[in-house]
């Protein structure tokens, strides 16, 4: 059997640090073949530089996903031309750098697909999420081009996000959702062999409006002048999920959630 750990979005400083520092026990601990982390809020809550994702793939990280704050810091457009380990979604179009989807190996020869999609209801406007998964899907076919696929649906409707998963249900080993900074309770192995969950949560301070300081978010919702968003600095709890699958078949048998450390109950290492 081969494992498979998703991080979610990291948030901020703090949370970065953590993940950086513990990537390499938890690779050992989780006995984790691949390591996939969203780092699209990891520069201040607000993107991510080049210099931060070289520290996240030098710790470990074997690709990084990403989702509608990728471009937020300028200096990582010529950045991702040229590392394949970033991907930012797939469906905003071939005019943008970088791509959507990668193919890696893993030391014992395994194949994992990665690819990052964003969805369309309540986001910017980009191509359709179930459209282009068939098209990149008719290249990348489990058991064929990779031995796993996983995909990180990035978006905010919980219900698209979970008509994604059946809609890939059989065809990839893991949809994994990122955006909302909150873990949800439905991880589990869909019936046609693919772990799910709708939101794998954030990287970041839970003491926090998703990840953001409680003062200046709970202004803005009463009114009050707008201030500054900026992130809480408290301890980070890492979420994510972990599954474990059939080399065989590409397939899930087995997922369980990611919470380590901060404020949230503790599972998964």
């Amino acid at each position: 059997m081969a494992r498979i750990l998703f991080l979610g979005d990291i948030v901020g400083r703090a949370a970065r640090q953590a993940v950086i520092t513990q990537l390499p026990d938890l690779r050992q601990q989780l006995a984790a073949d691949f390591i996939v982390v969203n780092c699209e809020n990891s520069a201040g809550g607000f993107g991510v530089t080049p210099a931060i994702a070289d520290d996240l793939l030098a710790a470990g990280a074997d690709v990084l996903t990403s989702g509608n704050h990728i471009w937020d810091k300028a200096e990582i457009a010529p950045y991702i031309a040229n590392q394949p380990r970033l991907l930012r979604p797939a469906n905003m179009g071939a005019g943008f750098p970088g791509s959507g989807r990668v193919v890696i190996e893993g030391a014992g020869g395994l194949r994992l697909g990665v690819i990052n999609i964003q969805t369309n209801l309540f986001m910017a406007e980009n191509d359709n999420a179930f459209q282009v998964l068939d098209q990149l899907l008719d290249k990348m076919r489990l058991g064929q081009e990779a031995d796993f696929i996983l995909v990180d649906m990035h978006g905010e409707a919980t219900s698209e996000k979970m008509a994604l998963g059946h809609f890939l249900d059989g065809r990839v080993t893991m949809v994994v959702g990122t955006h909302t900074h909150v873990p949800t309770a439905d991880y589990r192995v869909l019936p046609g062999g693919t772990a799910y969950q709708t939101d794998s949560g954030m990287c970041g301070d839970y003491q926090s409006v998703i990840g953001m300081t409680t003062e200046a978010a709970i202004a803005r919702f009463v009114g009050q002048p707008a201030s500054r968003l900026s992130v809480a600095s408290g301890p980070p709890t890492l979420c994510g999920l972990i599954a474990e699958a059939d080399p065989a078949s590409g397939l899930a048998v087995a997922v369980q959630p990611l919470r380590h450390g901060g404020s949230l109950s503790q599972t998964g290492a």
